[in-house]
């Protein structure tokens, strides 16, 4: 029934004529042999014929899909008018981490969304094609994933951005199917060392990515963050920490994609 209703919210919103529309997306996956739902937020005043425009990422959490931005946060539609960018929301799986899964060949999300999602919507879109137009945030599994798959694909993405992101998974080993993705930490250490945000900061170069991240200080995820923020610290990396009271809630996320976009306007703005 949710996946139902979040297309019945896409086309009804894809009516208005007075604000951004919202496109239901299908990709055909060959990495996973399937096909998924993506929802693509366009700007009102987008046009094939115009100035190309900027593309942000925005990955979802545990447990949900890719109708939980524009459900939760509808204002998110209001914001990709305003700063004149194509917001795109890919289904990650439930809890696929954003892992190309050593074990399960149907969770290759780092592949899909990196590869086959960033190449189909450029295909069809008047978007920007290299990394100076591209970002890509997310919130809880979503903001791991964001800095996983930047960390990983520099090329791909310019920037980055993490809310109350699970940037270190160990210790969480029985927790979200982290162990379904990855297999028990027990037995496959090595796996979860190479796969947690936090023990990649080595892939960093200079200035290669814009990074923006915050968590709130009730988070459970709160420790992992500070952490992560004072690991960059030591090691020079560029980066926006925010931290500020709230927990794990919709009502946190609400403000800090506020941060976020503007961060990401000024970032491509700046190319």
């Amino acid at each position: 029934m949710k996946e139902i209703a979040g297309f019945i919210i896409s086309f009804c919103l894809c009516l208005a004529n007075d604000a951004a529309s919202v496109e239901p997306l299908k990709v055909a996956s060959r990495s996973m042999a399937k096909e998924i739902k993506n929802i693509v937020i366009v700007p009102k005043p987008y046009s094939a014929k115009g100035n190309a425009i900027p593309v942000l990422y925005l990955l979802h959490g545990a447990g949900g899909d890719y109708t939980d931005w524009l459900t939760n946060v509808p204002e998110i539609k209001a914001y990709a008018d305003q700063y004149n960018m194509m917001i795109v929301c890919p289904d990650g799986g439930s809890t696929s981490w954003y892992f190309d899964s050593p074990i399960d060949k149907r969770m290759k999300y780092e592949t899909y969304i990196s590869k086959e999602l960033v190449n189909w919507v450029d295909g069809k879109y008047h978007t920007i094609k290299n990394k100076a137009g591209r970002a890509v945030a997310g919130l809880s599994m979503g903001g791991h994933g964001a800095f996983y798959l930047a960390f990983r694909h520099p090329d791909v993405w310019g920037a980055a951005g993490s809310m109350s992101g699970g940037v270190d998974i160990r210790p969480f080993p029985e927790e979200w199917d982290i162990a379904e993705r990855l297999g028990p930490y027990a037995q496959y250490p090595d796996r979860w060392e190479r796969n947690t945000v936090t023990n990649m900061l080595y892939l960093l170069t200079g200035n290669s990515l814009k990074l923006i991240f915050d968590c709130g200080t009730d988070d459970f995820f709160y420790g992992v963050n500070r952490n992560l923020h004072l690991k960059m610290l030591e090691r020079n990396i560029a980066h926006d920490y925010i931290e500020r009271p709230g927990g794990h809630t919709v009502e946190y996320w609400k403000n800090a994609i506020k941060y976020q976009l503007l961060f990401f306007d000024s970032f491509f703005k700046s190319k």
